[in-house]
Parts: C-alpha cells; sequence; structure tokens
C-alpha cells in the first residue's frame, strides 16, 4: 500500500517521543487536530505496511529506511519551533525579575518551544528539595549560560513562605503543574508572590500524547474542591485510578506495575505522580475561576499545552 510522505508527517506529528524511542504508536481519537494517521517505526512482528483498524489508519515502516529517519530529525526540529503566539509571552519577561517552579526546564530554552531564557532579567528558582529524582540543585540556580544565576528557593511550590508578596514580575512552570495535589493552593501563591499585573506562564502536559491518555481531565471544580478542603501534598485520592489507567508502556522509568505503587505510594518524597490531567479546557476554566485573565492557550501537539495569564 503506498503511503503518501504528507500523511507519513501528519502521524510523525502526533507521535510521542517515547513511542517513538520504545517503537510504539501513540493513537488519536477520530476528530482530533492533525487527522487519525499514526507511524510505527520499525519492528520485525510486523508485516503489513499500512492497515486500517476502527476509525485509525496505522502506518508501519519495516524496517525504518535512511529517508525517514532524516525526515524524523528535520520533523523533531520543526516541532521545536516557538508557540506560535510567542510574540504575545515575551513582553511579560523581557528584562524582568521571575520565579521558575520545578526549574531549568528545556521547554524555556533557545530552539524549543518557549524559549524565554534567553529574554528574562533575572530568574529564581523554587524546588521542593535540593535532591530530587530529576537531579541535584545548588544554591544558585543556573538556567542559561550567558545569564546570571538566580538563588534556589527550597520549599513546596505551594506553599512559598520565604517569598514576599508581590516580589515578582513573572512565574514560570514547565510540566510541574500537573504534580501538586492541590493546585489551586498553588496557583494562589504564585499569584501572591506576582506584583500587579504580573503574568504567569505554564506548559503542561497534553494529557493524550503522554502516558495519562487514557485518564479524564480533572474537571476545574474537582481541583476547586480540593482546595476548599485544605487537600495536602501528601493526598493519594487519585491513586487508584492513577494505578489503573497510567500506560506504562510509555513511562518506562516507572518500572513494572509493583515497582511505580510502590513508588507512588511514597509521592509526598519523589513527586512523580501526575495528580491531575490538563487539556485546553480545564486549565483556561481553572485560571479563569481564581481571577486569572487568561491570554493565550495555545495547543503544541504532541506534547504541550502553553498559556499565558496575568493578575
Amino acid at each position: 500500500m503506498f503511503v503518501d510522505l504528507a500523511v507519513v508527517a501528519a502521524g510523525l506529528l502526533q507521535c510521542h517521543r517515547d513511542s517513538i524511542h520504545h517503537n510504539r504508536a501513540a493513537a488519536l481519537d477520530p476528530g482530533d487536530d492533525l487527522g487519525r494517521v499514526v507511524v510505527f517505526v520499525g519492528d520485525d512482528r510486523f508485516g503489513p505496511l499500512a492497515f486500517q483498524q476502527s476509525d485509525r489508519m496505522w502506518c508501519y515502516f519495516n524496517p525504518m529506511p535512511s529517508f525517514l529517519q532524516r525526515g524524523i530529525g528535520r520533523l523533531r526540529e520543526r516541532m521545536k519551533r516557538p508557540v506560535r503566539n510567542f510574540n504575545l509571552y515575551t513582553p511579560h519577561v523581557k528584562d524582568k525579575a521571575g520565579l521558575e517552579i520545578g526549574g531549568p526546564s528545556e521547554t524555556f530554552r533557545a530552539r524549543d518551544i518557549l524559549p524565554v531564557y534567553q529574554f528574562v532579567g533575572s530568574l529564581d528558582n523554587c524546588d521542593f528539595s535540593s535532591s530530587t529524582v530529576w537531579g541535584e540543585h545548588a544554591q544558585r540556580f543556573h538556567f542559561l549560560a550567558e545569564k546570571a544565576p538566580g538563588r534556589s528557593i527550597f520549599c513546596d511550590g505551594s506553599n512559598l513562605n520565604p517569598v514576599a508578596s508581590g516580589t515578582y514580575d513573572f512565574v514560570l512552570s514547565s510540566h510541574n503543574l500537573e504534580h501538586f495535589a492541590n493546585p489551586v493552593r498553588a496557583l494562589y501563591e504564585w499569584k501572591r508572590v506576582l506584583r500587579p499585573g504580573g503574568a504567569i506562564i505554564l506548559i503542561l502536559p497534553y494529557y493524550k500524547s503522554t502516558f495519562d491518555h487514557r485518564r479524564t481531565p480533572t474537571p476545574a471544580a474537582a481541583m476547586l474542591d480540593d482546595f476548599q478542603r485544605n487537600i495536602g501534598e501528601d493526598d493519594l485520592s487519585h491513586l487508584p485510578d492513577i494505578l489503573e489507567k497510567h500506560d506504562l508502556e510509555l513511562d518506562p522509568g516507572a518500572g513494572s506495575l509493583e515497582n511505580f505503587r510502590k513508588r507512588s505510594l511514597d509521592n509526598v518524597n519523589n513527586r512523580c505522580l501526575h495528580h491531575h490531567v490538563f487539556d485546553q479546557h480545564n486549565i483556561r476554566e481553572l485560571l479563569m475561576s481564581i481571577k486569572f485573565e487568561v491570554l493565550a492557550v495555545d495547543l503544541v501537539l504532541p506534547m504541550h499545552i502553553c498559556v499565558l495569564a496575568r493578575v
């Protein structure tokens, strides 16, 4: 069966980076923005080049030819072009003082989807510990070689007691808010440390292209209710749903189901869980509910939701 390269390109844009690495395909529901074609790269177990299953088209290359390898490289670079509304984001950070939650983040560096680091005046960082599963954190926050380092603040991102109100012009957070059991409390804290007119810039995982794809986006009302009930970061009320629906094949670092369960039970110390699942709709509703002015919500397929909001 002949497969047009334009169709292949559309499919590749839907493939999760881990899906490609682990020879898995990421299927999309009918009606998703870039169509129904996904590409599966090379495994000798599969004979047909392509076949139709329900409302989805699966394309298999067996083995992967060199021209496709080059094409994947070019597509990966194109996928890292700045978000479409990037010019809306930069005035809120240019030559200004900011705080990142859980940095540093590749997504904010040059040649990625939201390269704002190069524009900031100064940047501090908050992490819940100086030692996390993501790395060791020094007292000075080094986020870009050509920029002076900021300071590291070690406290919970939903309880910024060491930071006075109105300290910063902006707050950055990339793939971080979903790790909070009480994201509304975190957002209120981030809002508190902003000066009038300050902005938050969020990058969230788009659940359909991650190991959360079997889960349902968390209603904004449920997250607001968690805030009213003063849910703590030791909460595990979403764990049964996570254990049932987490796609371990897209999260190889989690290991077996039993290893994942053990790690999850110790989440208060490692903060690996995605308590909540976001899409472009519930994050807008949530921010508006706590009186942020939402300026942009950009879906950057396949992996990201970029959000700009102002107090």
